[in-house]
């Protein structure tokens, strides 16, 4: 078994898939891994819209200008909402619940990205949330936090090397 720092260490944002279905199994881990993830007084407010419908993952690829055309590629695509009544820190907890998500496919031995959509553009009239809103039919209530791309990875990514982290952005007492 791989230890977490491990897996930390190895996860790296892939953004090239092979055209390889995401097993039912592994989709179920991971959707199963987001459910688990802690939230503001278990409120949970999250909650997830799995895509593997190749039109529908092609205009998911255009609900922004950049950052967002690998999702017409992927097999996969879970996009991460969240009750904005049901907790104030609705970003907090779904953004919790979309890196578990990512974790969980890298332990499967996936790849993934992260495709910001809040407070995020579609064009000059159109913000990637309204987009993303409308094509799911997502109630007003709900927020529009990110679109995870998930596939087998058709690129590699060197692991982060621990000595070259940032270490003096740990502090020690003071700042």
């Amino acid at each position: 078994m791989i230890s977490l720092f491990e897996l930390l260490r190895t996860r790296r944002s892939i953004r090239k898939y092979l055209p390889k279905a995401v097993e039912q199994d592994k989709i179920d881990k991971i959707t199963c891994a987001a459910l688990m993830s802690p939230a503001s007084k278990r409120s949970n407010p999250w909650e997830f819209i799995v895509v593997e419908d190749k039109q529908m993952l092609l205009k998911l690829s255009e609900c922004r200008i950049h950052g967002s055309q690998m999702l017409s590629d992927s097999p996969l695509a879970i996009v991460v909402i969240a009750d904005k009544t049901k907790s104030d820190v609705w970003i907090e907890d779904a953004s919790i619940a979309a890196i578990i998500m990512q974790l969980e496919a890298h332990d499967l031995e996936l790849g993934s990205c992260w495709v910001q959509v809040y407070d995020r553009d579609k064009d000059e009239n159109t913000t990637a949330e309204a987009y993303i809103r409308e094509l799911f039919a997502i109630p007003e209530q709900f927020g529009v936090l990110c679109i995870l791309s998930i596939g087998y990875p058709n690129e590699e990514r060197k692991p982060y090397e621990t000595i070259k982290l940032a270490t003096h952005k740990i502090h020690s007492e003071k700042f």
